[in-house]
């Protein structure tokens, strides 16, 4: 059968940025990730017939402690680490988005969505 799994609004402290500032005091990073995969265990209520959103959620965790410049950047290293982890995943949905972004005005955060 095939089944979508969603984590929503995983919540890390990292240090992405251009600026010193954001490298060096870090911001608020949400992550959300959507997969598609062909699975029994809907049958067989065992995890090894499902791709686990516990180890997701940890790639994810290992993946946001690496500091880049660019979101785009973390969303497609997450993209990558978890499509070499279970390639059976047919669908992939990452977005990675920056809470309180500096910018010379009010906004709540800046997204980047991936797919793969």
């Amino acid at each position: 059968m095939t089944i979508t799994i969603t984590l929503e609004t995983m919540k890390f402290h990292a240090f992405h940025g251009v600026t010193f500032e954001e490298r060096t005091i870090g911001s608020v990073y949400l992550a959300d990730i959507s997969y598609t995969v062909e699975t029994d265990a809907v049958e067989t209520d065992r995890l090894e017939d499902t791709v686990s959103y516990s180890i997701i959620f940890d790639i994810v965790k290992e993946e946001m402690k690496q500091s880049s410049q660019l979101i785009e950047h973390v969303a497609g290293r997450i993209l990558k680490a978890i499509k070499a982890r279970f390639p059976q995943i047919r669908e992939l949905v990452i977005k990675v988005s920056k809470l309180n972004p500096p910018v010379e005005g009010e906004l709540a955060s800046a997204s980047v969505i991936i797919k793969g």
